[in-house]
């Protein structure tokens, strides 16, 4: 799934153990999310989106991701 996890995080100018951190996973699961090896649990999701103050949809592209 598409998602614009690190444009995110760069633009708060965290590494991606910060971010990991700020969300309580680690740097190697903010990585996997970022490349599109993961998709993040619907928690995680959650709380990426908050820490954005965003909608978990302005973050995730779930249009032409196949489900799971």
């Amino acid at each position: 799934m598409k998602n614009k996890v690190r444009e995110l995080r760069e633009k708060y100018g965290l590494t991606q153990a910060q971010l990991g951190e700020k969300v309580g996973v680690s740097r190697q699961a903010i990585n996997a999310i970022e490349t599109g090896k993961y998709d993040p649990s619907i928690w995680l999701a959650y709380d990426l989106a908050k820490f954005f103050n965003m909608s978990i949809e302005d973050i995730f592209d779930f249009e032409g991701s196949e489900r799971k």
